[in-house]
């Protein structure tokens, strides 16, 4: 799956209500470690394509949103699920601690979703 760019214009459509966890790198073309992230950001949206949706935001032609969520350096990854950040990286990481991030987030998820469906079957079962 593609990159997704990210702007104060689509970022509630994109990311609040995405319907899937969002993996967002806030990056400037400036900035050194942005480029060493990048590639992995882009590897990320490759092999989660399907359980995640990822994007980028340059914090340059953004700034509401990167202000809204406190952006104060960059690269920051943050992973949303819905309204909620749900975990963040600031600064240039190993992909494995970007992996770690979300496979823990997506575990949760699937818990989260065993979770009620157990709750439906049992709701259903005493209907």
């Amino acid at each position: 799956m593609s990159i997704i760019e990210i702007n104060d214009q689509n970022f509630e459509q994109e990311v609040i209500k995405a319907g899937k966890p969002v993996l967002l790198d806030f990056w400037a073309p400036w900035c050194g470690p942005c480029r060493m992230v990048g590639p992995i950001v882009e590897q990320i949206g490759e092999e989660y394509g399907k359980k995640i949706k990822v994007g980028k935001l340059n914090t340059e032609q953004s700034q509401k949103v990167a202000a809204t969520f406190g952006i104060r350096s960059i690269p920051t990854v943050m992973l949303f699920d819905g309204p909620d950040v749900v975990d963040a990286i600031i600064g240039a990481r190993p992909k494995t601690v970007f992996q770690k991030m979300i496979d823990r987030h997506l575990k949760k998820v699937e818990k989260r979703h065993r979770k009620e469906e157990k709750m439906q079957r049992k709701v259903k079962a005493s209907a």
